[in-house]
């Protein structure tokens, strides 16, 4: 799914917008030295989310959670999708002004790393994933941990990690309804299907949601992807552990916008999408929200790269401007 790319050309891609000062803080944060480790360099933004993920249970855990999930997705938006240079340096000069020089992103002691505990996040995961929490983020952030570590696993510190897996356990739930008989999604080891069918979710939910915001499809991608990306990882028990809560979220997408609901205006039609470096250039510096901007697109290109559908595939592109 494009982790083939050579991540030696997104080294040099990506660090010349990188300041000296900060790029030794973020390999010291993990125990290793720039000089003698350059290769580190193209893994910045998963250094930087980690240690936000990670530190966002002891200040707002949901909205620095986003932030966190935020530079992961977009770190691997960029690689799997071989964005070029120009939307690449774009992209690392958003996070620069933003929030890679605040205290969340800040580097933790340095300590010996412990892949092995990486299972105890998916341990988390599956204790309560059968329960609706909060759209699903208790999985969005738990497979973009999980996959953030197991590229980068000298980050992998106990602090990191204690602070991730409480971060998963903190999420509350959310419209936790028994799901429709009907709702019943592919196997998530079936890549393509289960893929297309979160595709086909997102796709009507653009259309019931139109005037009232576009969370709701937004978060059937990453939700949805999370689950197939997890068992694509190698990790089907912790996927399937929140099958019933992704069968639950499907079920309450379908009923479509409440009388509660609140009309939203509508994004503007455009054939600019995430991936071409103008998208990112016309963004305005302060308008990255808590990093939808960036967790959306990553899911939903890397669910397409999965489908067969071309059909599907070319009415969505036709309406995800709505998304973006």
């Amino acid at each position: 799914m494009g982790a083939s790319v050579d991540r030696r050309d997104f080294v040099k891609q990506t660090t010349a917008t990188v300041g000296g000062g900060l790029l030794s803080g973020v390999f010291a944060a993990s125990g290793q030295s720039a000089d003698r480790d350059p290769t580190l360099a193209d893994k910045r933004l998963l250094l930087l989310g980690l240690n936000a993920l990670a530190r966002a249970p002891e200040r707002d855990y949901f909205a620095d959670g986003h932030r966190g999930a935020a530079m992961v997705a977009a770190h691997f938006l960029c690689v799997d999708n071989h964005m070029t240079e120009r939307a690449r340096s774009r992209i690392v000069e958003l996070f620069d002004r933003n929030w890679a020089s605040s205290t969340l992103c800040q580097p933790f002691p340095n300590a010996p790393p412990q892949p092995a505990r990486i299972r105890e996040i998916g341990a988390a995961l599956a204790a309560g994933g059968e329960v609706l929490r909060q759209v699903g983020h208790n999985a969005i952030f738990a497979m973009l941990a999980i996959k953030a570590f197991e590229t980068l696993p000298s980050a992998a510190t106990p602090q990191r990690i204690d602070g991730v897996c409480k971060l998963i356990r903190l999420f509350t739930p959310w419209h936790d309804i028994e799901p429709d008989a009907d709702v019943n999604p592919p196997p998530f080891a079936n890549a393509a299907a289960s893929s297309e069918f979160v595709l086909r979710e997102a796709s009507t939910a653009i259309d019931r949601f139109v005037g009232y915001g576009q969370g709701f499809a937004g978060h059937m991608l990453t939700f949805g992807q999370a689950l197939v990306e997890l068992a694509a990882m190698g990790h089907g028990e912790w996927a399937d552990s929140c099958r019933t809560a992704f069968r639950k979220y499907v079920t309450v997408t379908r009923r479509g916008p409440g009388s509660d609901s609140k009309h939203r205006p509508d994004h503007k039609p455009t054939r600019l999408r995430p991936i071409d470096a103008e998208y990112w250039e016309k963004r305005r510096d302060n308008s990255l929200g808590i990093g939808h901007v960036f967790k959306y697109p990553y899911s939903y290109y890397a669910l397409l790269r999965n489908a067969r559908d071309p059909k599907l595939k070319r009415a969505l592109d036709a309406k995800a401007y709505h998304l973006f």
